[in-house]
């Protein structure tokens, strides 16, 4: 039995160490790749520094509300915001807007309503009640004003897409245990923020590229209907005259980000407190074990 039990301990030190020595394999391969695109897709997502990355982290209000600039002036034109309200935009947590502004932004949407008394349909501005208002009025009409394509709604984008890790099988685990440890939760955030600075106007040499498609880097396939949205040689420019196309990139995916999870800072703080509660319940029924105990004769 003593030697079954040794057996059984030298195995899990070799897993261990396999492991481990596995780790320093993956530092060196472990950059996210955009997931589903094959051999075509090549190019490295890397993770990017989030200021709402990890366990104790918290959006920035600032980068919101620069993000929400980028979306209204560039990105609304074609995608909407279905799952967000105009009053989100003023709340707690998220880019926290003065509510009269939110009110006086509403109001600049013409908002679908009815019927009224006589039967019909009619049109009122926007309430802190309603959601933001899309681009379009059904998928159809999208369509076709996109040449055939739906443009997605940003709702929940970055929870829709995610990054894997190209790394060998037996270091999945390792990846998984590493992820949970770090609270690790922007793969989409990662991937949006890539897709959106990964276009070139000369695709790679040998790569052709289809008629009214765009190259990109990051997209599964490299070959985007969706024209490029944002320019190194003309980025948006924010109020103060600053902008790039990283800043812009890395303000809207923040906003995008905030808006498919806007709990977020909630959720951390409950559990956190979980884990403290947690922590000192287990302190107690140490204690109360040991004091229980400490009179039994072995």
């Amino acid at each position: 039995m003593s030697n079954r039990i040794a057996k059984r301990i030298l195995g899990g030190l070799m897993l261990t160490i396999v492991a481990f020595s596995g780790a320093g394999v993956g530092a060196g391969t472990g950059a996210a790749l955009a997931a589903g695109g094959g051999d075509a897709a090549m190019h490295e997502t890397a993770r990017q520094h989030w200021s709402w990355g990890g366990m104790f982290g918290r959006f920035d209000k600032a980068q919101l509300q620069r993000g929400f600039q980028v979306y209204k002036e560039v990105c609304s034109a074609c995608h909407g915001l279905k799952r967000v309200y105009f009053r989100n935009l003023a709340e707690p947590g998220g880019p926290g807007f003065p509510i009269e502004r939110v009110k006086a932004l509403a109001k600049t949407y013409e908002v679908d309503d009815g019927p009224n008394d006589e039967g019909d349909m009619f049109k009122r501005p926007g309430l802190l009640s309603d959601t933001i208002v899309p681009p379009f009025p059904n998928d159809n009409a999208a369509r076709s004003a996109n040449g055939g394509a739906l443009p997605p709604d940003l709702s929940l984008i970055t929870r829709a897409r995610d990054v894997h890790t190209d790394v060998p099988f037996y270091m999945v685990p390792w990846n998984f245990l590493r992820n949970v440890l770090t609270g690790y939760q922007e793969g989409g955030a990662d991937y949006t923020y890539a897709l959106l600075v990964q276009y070139h106007e000369t695709p790679p040499k040998g790569v052709t590229v289809a008629e009214g498609m765009y190259y990109n880097a990051t997209f599964p396939g490299n070959q985007i209907a969706m024209p490029p949205p944002l320019s190194k040689e003309d980025p948006f420019k924010y109020q103060d005259g600053s902008g790039t196309i990283e800043k812009n990139a890395a303000d809207v995916t923040a906003f995008l980000a905030w808006a498919a999870n806007p709990e977020l800072e909630q959720r951390k703080k409950m559990g956190l407190m979980v884990m403290i509660y947690m922590l000192i319940m287990t302190i107690l029924l140490y204690l109360a074990k040991r004091r229980i105990w400490a009179k039994v004769e072995h």
